[in-house]
């Protein structure tokens, strides 16, 4: 008789972003005059910058013509765009070859897929408040997982744990939900802990294009000893508005070795008999997002959420509410002023000013009593959001 994976069953009931829906899908019926602001779900707004839709079109154009056409692509990923992407870290001072580049379908689709390279008796540290994604993706796979809070005192930037304690660990720089970044000497004592230890840094840096501070790594990579320990995965999502275009990139050193085996050369395999490549056409899109013209033109949209964190940033300054984020991230990471209970204040913004944020009880035990602001909406409704943020929380 077929089993099926019970570790489903460990898994919560509701979605943290499911449950946020359903709140205010039942709002929205009992009142459908209300006008919704939606600070919640980290989706850009804004389109696709003009050198990448100039390379859409380019590529289906490609497709039409027999001499131009592509069919299967490599399943690493097509050479043009892991060059790219390998000179895209050379810009930043980051040496890696194309060959430890690897394309993907976006950064969640590899944080899960990754898990493939590890045996399941290997436990999972992740540091939270956590993208609660990389909890349940270790559930599903049976593995044991270890939480490691971080609070307001340490700016939510957790240090390593005394002891070794796991195999697999969780960075995510800037953080999803805190917006807080790990500085240079805060990462050089996870890569020396992993290198310690033999465990591997599983580093989530899909918002490290709102780094403006050139003194905070964009990349772990920038650390030295990190090619002996740590996996980097990346996304286009917000760097340059594909979320709903689809890609992104994981970098595996070639020096990444373990008990006598070659992640990099696992991934290969595994890449190749799990997936068919990403799409040509989405391929060519990404690769004008490394080209000059591109850069300029991402970097502007990147500044106009970027001015919308600093709208929120001065609401939560003048109503006296403490808050980390923002400054080199996308979000920004409120207190809950006067409430411990992360989703009883959602229910306040919800139903007396109509603004939606995500609860920070979402993230891990360590985020209830605070909340998470998204900057990504447009720029009037973050306007208008703060204006009446500040007036509830201002009183």
């Amino acid at each position: 008789m077929l089993r099926p994976n019970c570790h489903y069953s460990e898994l919560k009931d509701t979605y943290l972003f499911y449950n946020i829906s359903q709140k205010i899908k039942t709002y929205q019926s009992d009142n459908p005059g209300k006008k919704l602001l939606r600070l919640g779900i980290g989706d850009v707004s804004l389109p696709l910058c003009g050198e990448v839709i100039k390379a859409l079109h380019q590529a289906v154009d490609d497709q039409a013509v027999k001499e131009t056409f592509h069919g299967y692509m490599p399943e690493c990923g097509a050479p043009f765009l892991r060059e790219a992407v390998a000179c895209h870290y050379a810009g930043r001072g980051v040496s890696i070859s194309p060959d430890e580049v690897f394309i993907s379908s976006g950064a969640s689709d590899e944080l899960g897929d990754i898990l493939d390279l590890f045996d399941r008796d290997s436990p999972a540290l992740v540091t939270e408040p956590a993208y609660p994604a990389y909890v349940d993706a270790n559930i599903m796979a049976g593995r044991k997982i270890i939480h490691l809070p971080a609070g307001q005192e340490e700016g939510f930037v957790p240090a390593p744990p005394g002891m070794e304690t796991a195999d697999i660990l969780y960075i995510c720089s800037p953080n999803n939900p805190t917006g807080a970044v790990f500085r240079r000497d805060q990462l050089e004592s996870w890569v020396d802990f992993a290198n310690k230890t033999g465990a591997v840094i599983l580093f989530d840096a899909a918002y490290e294009a709102f780094i403006e501070d050139s003194s905070l790594p964009r990349s772990i990579f920038e650390i030295e000893g990190a090619e002996k320990c740590a996996i980097e995965i990346c996304s286009l999502s917000k760097t340059a508005g594909f979320t709903g275009t689809r890609l992104g990139y994981t970098v595996i050193p070639k020096r990444l070795e373990r008990c006598g085996m070659n992640l990099n050369e696992m991934w290969v395999r595994n890449r190749t008999t799990k997936t068919n490549g990403v799409s040509y056409i989405i391929q060519k899109g990404a690769s004008a997002v490394f080209t000059e013209e591109g850069q300029r033109q991402i970097s502007e949209n990147i500044l106009k959420y970027k001015r919308n964190a600093g709208i929120i940033m001065n609401a939560l300054d003048e109503a006296g509410v403490w808050y980390c984020g923002g400054r080199n991230a996308p979000y920004v990471w409120m207190k809950c002023p006067g409430y411990d209970d992360s989703w009883e204040f959602f229910d306040l913004l919800l139903n007396e000013i109509q603004v939606v944020g995500t609860p920070g009880a979402g993230f891990g035990e360590c985020g209830e009593g605070y909340f998470r602001l998204s900057s990504f909406g447009s720029r009037d409704d973050t306007a208008e959001a703060a204006e009446r943020m500040l007036r509830l929380l201002g009183k």
